[in-house]
């Protein structure tokens, strides 16, 4: 392969290519672009471009000759396969192995493994269930059996397993601080503003335990319950968990997390942003000294009349960066429909001084007017079926149905009447459009809302963990090993996560596992690897994030132990 070069007036670029022959012909081919004049600079120091480029050429035509030999292999139509013998297997999981080893969870292991006697490989388990979580997430039992497919399989058995749960719950917090302290190494940690949530996970159990416990279920299943608290940095990657019994209140889970963050971390100084369910004024006062600083929702609704009225009032609204006067009744809807006005004041509220800031958007009013429809309708099909009716939750369309013994001339009924309750859904209507939230930082509007608006991405991690790597049913009974399950799901998604940004987060969570999930194998004895999976843009952007490739027609035994010991540096 050789250098090409291609001129511009503004830039010089460069292009790997070689020489193929079709049919008769010779023809020059572009097999990649290497990269502008201006991006090759940037990476080759003091060397000149060209002669980096030469070099990296070279390197590229010596890959190639390795990987040239060609391999031809014979089959009979008459002979049966070996018996018990695995003809195919994942490579997907040597991008999350690569990523793993990066973290350095293998000396993690073997530093929690110098304080325990106990004859199992806690790297092997933890790496195991880590990567079946992602790949074929299940049961423990079904982790172990799962892992048979991978390249090369865990040495353990199942109470091995059981007992390296019990180990991990204990070291939890230790691992934790580890793995983060770590994952600097790997990735910048954007520490200026965490996200906190909570979230629950159910069990497929009838009686609670000391642990299990009945509670308000996030997904509405009468099943006891336990539930995680979960910092997240600024870029989307978890920070520290912790799991908390199922009957328990949400609001002061935070505040011992984020000590346990202060003490074991070495960070103080931060933002911490959370939704209106968590921000309770302990917690906004927390946030307040050493210099945290807080960013939380606030429901217009709670807040005392004359505020309510600040925030629904048509006059005084801004967009920011600008000191004109907006009136609401005045917007136009097309023309101002991707806009978000505000308007903002201080208040002093249980003796915190607290900047309150209400957003308006057209855009969002009418998301919200079409949600609210979708439940009017639902609602009118109830008032035809009053049979139907129970005890409401706070965003079920019942809500908008009332029951009454008095017709609407105020006499007795001699029966219950169901009808629409237009009140309700007039008192609604009057917030739509309408977002606020409150902080004690004296930031400007555009970089709070900003840092509100990226809530949405703690939320995800839960979905993934409950949708992706279903860490919900939780087949597990004692609490040490519940929490160690979710250690290792914690994990598991700390390595997603990272994966994405290698990526450039340009394909969805469900295109990414799927792919990594479908990359499978041919295994030919004493040959190599063939690829059975599709080749597609996710599978190249992967094996040129991690600088290895498992898609050549085969791969040899010799060029796979070379991946294998790659994805595993120390």
């Amino acid at each position: 392969m050789k250098v090409s070069i291609s001129k511009s007036k503004n830039t010089t670029i460069y292009y790997l290519s070689k020489s193929v022959r079709v049919g008769n012909k010779t023809t020059t081919k572009t097999v990649e672009k290497i990269g502008t004049y201006e991006e090759i600079k940037k990476i080759c120091g003091d060397m000149d471009p060209l002669d980096w480029a030469k070099e990296y050429a070279a390197k590229r035509t010596a890959e190639e000759k390795v990987h040239k030999q060609d391999i031809v292999m014979r089959y009979s139509s008459s002979a049966l396969i070996d018996k018990n013998v695995r003809r195919s297997c994942n490579a997907g999981y040597l991008f999350l192995q690569a990523i793993y080893y990066s973290l350095g969870l293998n000396k993690i292991c073997n530093s929690i493994s110098d304080k325990y006697k106990f004859d199992y490989d806690l790297n092997d388990i933890l790496s195991m269930l880590v990567y079946s979580r992602i790949i074929a997430p299940g049961s423990k039992f079904s982790s172990l059996e799962s892992s048979q497919r991978f390249l090369e399989q865990p040495k353990c058995e199942l109470h091995q397993v059981y007992r390296a749960l019990e180990v991990i719950s204990k070291e939890n917090d230790f691992f934790q601080s580890e793995l983060y302290k770590n994952s600097q190494n790997v990735i910048n940690r954007n520490k200026e503003v965490l996200y906190y949530d909570c979230t629950n996970y159910y069990f497929e159990i009838e009686d609670e335990d000391d642990f299990r416990k009945y509670g308000h279920s996030k997904e509405h299943r009468p099943n006891p319950i336990v539930q995680m608290g979960m910092f997240m940095d600024a870029d989307g990657i978890p920070l520290a968990f912790s799991v908390f019994d199922g009957n328990q209140n949400e609001q002061p889970s935070m505040t011992p997390l984020e000590q346990k963050i202060i003490k074991d971390f070495d960070t103080s100084d931060f933002i911490v942003c959370t939704d209106a369910g968590l921000s309770s004024t302990t917690n906004r006062k927390f946030n307040s000294i050493q210099g945290r600083g807080f960013v939380t929702t606030q429901s217009i609704k709670k807040l005392k009349g004359f505020l309510q009225d600040f925030c629904l009032e048509d006059d005084g609204w801004y967009l920011p960066g600008s000191n004109k006067k907006y009136k609401l009744s005045e917007l136009d809807e097309d023309a101002d429909y991707e806009k978000v006005f505000y308007k903002d004041r201080w208040i002093n509220e249980d003796n915190l001084e607290q900047h309150l800031i209400v957003t308006y958007s057209i855009k969002y009013r009418n998301y919200q007017r079409t949600i609210r429809e979708r439940q009017i309708v639902r609602a009118k099909k109830l008032v035809e079926t009053p049979s139907k009716l129970a005890k409401n939750r706070a965003n079920d369309p019942k809500r908008f149905v009332e029951q009454g013994h008095c017709t609407p001339d105020g006499e007795v009924a001699s029966k219950t009447i169901t009808s629409l309750n237009q009140e309700q859904i007039d008192n609604e209507a009057k917030y739509d459009g309408l977002y606020a939230v409150c902080t004690n930082l004296e930031y400007d509007i555009s970089s709070i809302i900003k840092i509100n608006q990226k809530r949405w991405e703690i939320e995800e991690c839960f979905r993934i963990m409950k949708t992706e790597f279903k860490a919900r049913p939780v087949y597990l009974s004692r609490k040490d090993r519940i929490t160690a399950h979710f250690t290792t799901c914690f994990t598991a998604l700390v390595i997603y996560r990272i994966l994405e940004q290698k990526l450039n987060e340009k394909y969805t969570c469900e295109e990414l596992i799927d792919t990594i999930r479908a990359m499978d194998m041919l295994i030919a004895p004493g040959e190599g690897y063939i690829p059975t999976y599709t080749r597609t843009d996710i599978t190249d952007a992967l094996h040129e994030a991690f600088e290895f490739r498992t898609d050549y027609q085969i791969t040899s035994q010799k060029n796979m132990r070379k991946i294998l010991n790659q994805t595993k540096k120390k």
